[in-house]
Formats: C-alpha cells, sequence, structure tokens
C-alpha cells in the first residue's frame, strides 16, 4: 500500500481510504467486522467516518466496537456539523456545538482522540474565527490532531485559510469533496484553491455511486438489486445523456488497455497532484480487495491527456 501526506501536513495516510458509511446500517456489525479486518490487513490506514453516518452516530459505534487495539494502527477521521437531531438543535460549528460533538463522537469510537476531525459542511451561521479557535482548542487539549474541511466553497477554503494565519491557530489541512471522471466541478475553483494552501484532497464518490463500475448498461435499466436500481434519486443524478456517452467512452478506453472501469476510475484518481487517498466504501471484503488493487495502473501523461478529451 502507498503511503502519502494529508496535503502539505505530516500526517501520513494510505493511498486508499475505507469510506465507513455503510457500516451499521447496509453492514452489520459482523460484516462491518470482516470488512475493517480486511482493509487493516490490506495496509489501508485511513478509515473515514462521520456522526451522522448509519442513522445518527451507528458508523461511529461499530468501529468503537471492532477497532480494539488497532486503533493505534490507524487514522480515524470523523466529522461534525449535519444535523444529529430532527429539531435542527444538534448542528453547526459553534464552539458550544463543536466541543458537545466531538466528546459524543469520541464516546461512540470509544477512543481519547481523533486523527482528523472535519466539518461537514460550511455553517453560514457562524463565524469561521470561532470554529478555527474551537478547533484549536481541541488539537491544543489532545482530543483532535489535525483538521479539515467538506464541501465548502473555495472561497471560504481561502476565507478559513487567511483567518487561521491572522489569529495564529490551526489551519485545516484537507479538505473532502466529490470528485470522479464525470464529476469535475471542484476544478473550477475548488481545486486550485487546495493547491495553492497545500490542502490534501480526499475525493468521495470517485465511482459516481456505482456509475463508473461498469456494470450499468446504456439504454437498459439498471439491475433491481443496485444502487440506482433502488435508490431513484441517484439514478436520476447520474444517469444522464452525458455520463452514459462518457462511460462508454471510458469503457473502450479501459478495455484496449486491459483494465476495467475500476482500475481507470481509482488510478485516475491517485494520480491527480492534490490527491492524498481516494475514500472508497465496502459492503463486502471482496470489495476492499479489489479497491487496493485498482490503483496500480500508472497512467501515462498520453493516456491522462486522453481521459480529458473524453471527459471534459
Amino acid at each position: 500500500m502507498q503511503i502519502r501526506n494529508l496535503g502539505g501536513s505530516g500526517l501520513r495516510v494510505s493511498a486508499v481510504g475505507l469510506g465507513c458509511n455503510n457500516f451499521g446500517q447496509r453492514v452489520d456489525l459482523e460484516g462491518s467486522r470482516k470488512v475493517i479486518h480486511k482493509a487493516l490487513d490490506l495496509g489501508i490506514t485511513l478509515f473515514d467516518t462521520a456522526d451522522i453516518y448509519s442513522d445518527m452516530g451507528g458508523s461511529e459505534s461499530v468501529l468503537g466496537a471492532v477497532l480494539g487495539d488497532r486503533r493505534k494502527d490507524i487514522v480515524l477521521a470523523t466529522k461534525y456539523s449535519k444535523p444529529m437531531a430532527a429539531d435542527g438543535t444538534k448542528q453547526g460549528a459553534s464552539r458550544r456545538y463543536i466541543m458537545n460533538a466531538v466528546e459524543a463522537s469520541l464516546k461512540r469510537l470509544k477512543t481519547d482522540y481523533i486523527d482528523l476531525y472535519q466539518q461537514h459542511d460550511y455553517d453560514p451561521l457562524t463565524p469561521i474565527e470561532e470554529t478555527l479557535r474551537a478547533l484549536d482548542d481541541l488539537v491544543r487539549q489532545g482530543k483532535v490532531r489535525y483538521i479539515g474541511n467538506s464541501n465548502f466553497p473555495a472561497w471560504r477554503v481561502a476565507e478559513a485559510e487567511y483567518v487561521a494565519r491572522a489569529i495564529n491557530v490551526g489551519r485545516f489541512v484537507s479538505c473532502q469533496d466529490e470528485y470522479s471522471l464525470v464529476v469535475r466541478d471542484i476544478e473550477k475553483e475548488l481545486l486550485p484553491a487546495a493547491a495553492e494552501y497545500d490542502l490534501g484532497l480526499l475525493p468521495f464518490f470517485p465511482l459516481a455511486s456505482g456509475l463508473l463500475t461498469g456494470k450499468y448498461r446504456r439504454g437498459e435499466a439498471a439491475p433491481a438489486d443496485t444502487r440506482f436500481g433502488k435508490v431513484a434519486r441517484l439514478r436520476d443524478r447520474y444517469v444522464t445523456p452525458r455520463n452514459e456517452a462518457i462511460v462508454e467512452k471510458l469503457q473502450a478506453f479501459a478495455q484496449a488497455r486491459g483494465h476495467s472501469m475500476l482500475e481507470l476510475a481509482f488510478s485516475w484518481l491517485a494520480a491527480r497532484p492534490q490527491v492524498s487517498s481516494v475514500i472508497a466504501g465496502a459492503t463486502r471484503v471482496e470489495q476492499v480487495e479489489q479497491n487496493v488493487k485498482a490503483i496500480a495502473w500508472k497512467l501515462s501523461a498520453e493516456e491522462m491527456a486522453e481521459i480529458d478529451e473524453i471527459t471534459k
């Protein structure tokens, strides 16, 4: 397993990370245990979860139950700020909420520190200075090692960077955002900002919710047992004439070189300069094995240019 620095920080993470949003929801405790242990065996060190995953706390609780002594061997990343109560009382990035949210996550994860604590979404109601000062206090207390953001617009990333410099507190070292061969919007503004401030990018939905696995056929209905077959909003979001045309060309590109769509999707992301780790979920041991192998294809400059031409 290749190990990379997370942006400009000293935090080292595996080039393939394990997305833990399925644990406690689509995968039961024993199934989660098998996936987690296989990931550890294959050298995955970055485990990414969030307080809201699996019905508000389920994913963190599974990790807390399974990791045990292996906690020290991984980079444990979780998130805060999205609603943890239906009435809107538990959400955001105020000092008051962050101090409560971190204690709740630590308790569920059965640990006394979080390696990477990420703000899951921007909070327009709280000044970023208040948020950064609270997070800096958590770092000084030893409860958090590094901080990151997710789903921030580029100008908010820049704002956070300059406020952190101005008040001399810890800065975000990473950003977690959607990025794939068919969703490249962040290249316009967010990716240049991440490069400027040396933030490590942790792309989520690397397979566009399954569109880039190669199991769907253009013009054919999604099989009933697949994600697109079960979740109409995801199918409607990703299965568009544009995306289907791109996938068809990408499949031909990969097959001509003896590779799978999975290998193309992962290897392309791993080759992008700001990408520190590709976050990929798994519900079965076999998926973890496939994900780890999928970044082995070293794409040439000519191949990267051809992919750009296909996906532009």
